[in-house]
């Protein structure tokens, strides 16, 4: 007789990574949370939801081949910071509020101490964030996946009031764009990453000078910065226009998202810091600027658009937050060649 086990799935590993999980998951729960977990759903409560005219707000992402150094670097307790990164940023910049996290972890072989690991970060984002890990799945998936190899996947749910929910149709010429500092790369560019330092030649554990002593694989693991509390108090301050996550794409793709047609955003390089490893990585590559800033968040994890005379209240709330915010530029008219972002 075969059974699942000879097939590869240890059922009491997973159970045991339940086990391992729910004291994390609970330091997530809020009184909107109704039940633990074991049901087949997750039970979240908005019947105290202060909104007159209440919607929904629904993301999803993954860490992508972030991974790849957490694998590399046996260290599995930031990924899921990311992955929750990844998901909360993006429902923030409509003005909501995150309320519920549910996570995806996938393997070939199901190491419950492993999970165990990649759920504390999934938790400590939760908790970042101020959202409620109310759920997930965990498949153990043999010969899918190679040894020692996983795949993180997130997906959140948040609220808005409509009225005061952020689309980036008020985004309007002469708007300030403000940029709030990132913490490093986050969680985007990784395969360009991964072939510019992962060489034979240098050892990723090696410290680094210009990266004040921390190596590169520390450097690069550093987790997506979560900016859920700061940009929430930063609408409650300023009448903000327009919000963009600078993820995948970079500037180039992710700042015209929000701007209405025949509207472009100008940016001022050197309005800012650019972080060290951003500049490494461009010298290893030999990289154009327009190629680093179509693929990198270059020191910015999100701007923010709004009238001038709302800028200093917007940039004062974001400091009282502990954010470092920048002006990096302004919304303009698109020029004849009709490039959406323009680098100056």
């Amino acid at each position: 007789m075969v059974t699942y086990k000879d097939a590869g799935v240890d059922v009491e590993r997973g159970y045991e990574a339940v086990r391992r999980m729910k004291q994390h998951v609970a330091t997530t729960f809020d009184e909107n949370v109704l039940g633990g977990l074991g049901s087949f759903g997750g039970f979240y409560s908005i019947e105290n939801a202060v909104a007159e005219k209440p919607v929904l707000v629904a993301g999803t992402d993954g860490v992508g081949t972030k991974l790849k150094l957490a694998f590399l670097m046996d260290r599995h307790d930031t990924v899921g910071i990311d992955c929750v990164a990844m998901c909360v940023n993006d429902v923030v910049c409509q003005g909501a509020k995150p309320l519920l996290f549910l996570d995806y972890i996938a393997t070939g072989y199901l190491d419950p101490q492993k999970v165990e690991r990649i759920v504390a970060g999934v938790a400590e984002g939760c908790r970042q964030a101020g959202c409620a890990l109310i759920g997930g799945e965990t498949a153990e998936m043999p010969d899918f996946y190679p040894a020692g190899e996983y795949d993180l996947a997130g997906f959140t749910v948040g609220l808005v009031d409509r009225d005061k929910s952020i689309s980036g149709e008020r985004v309007a010429e002469g708007d300030v764009l403000v940029g709030i500092a990132s913490s490093g790369v986050h969680s985007n560019g990784y395969s360009l990453v991964r072939r510019l330092v992962l060489t034979e030649d240098r050892d990723i554990n090696a410290p680094v000078e210009v990266f004040g002593g921390k190596s590169w694989g520390e450097t690069l693991l550093t987790p997506t910065k979560i900016y859920v509390k700061s940009a929430l108090a930063a609408c409650g301050a300023a009448d903000v226009h327009g919000i963009a996550h600078i993820t995948g794409g970079g500037f180039i793709e992710n700042i015209p998202r929000i701007l209405p047609e025949g509207r472009s955003a100008y940016i001022d390089l050197g309005a800012w810091p650019v972080l060290p490893v951003f500049t490494e990585l461009q010298r290893l590559g030999g990289l154009a600027d327009r190629q680093m800033y179509n693929t990198f968040n270059m020191g910015i994890g999100m701007v923010f658009a709004a009238a001038p005379q709302e800028a200093d209240a917007l940039i004062a709330s974001l400091t009282a937050s502990g954010e470092a915010a920048y002006r990096i530029g302004v919304v303009g008219r698109t020029g004849a060649d009709g490039e959406r972002l323009v680098l100056r």
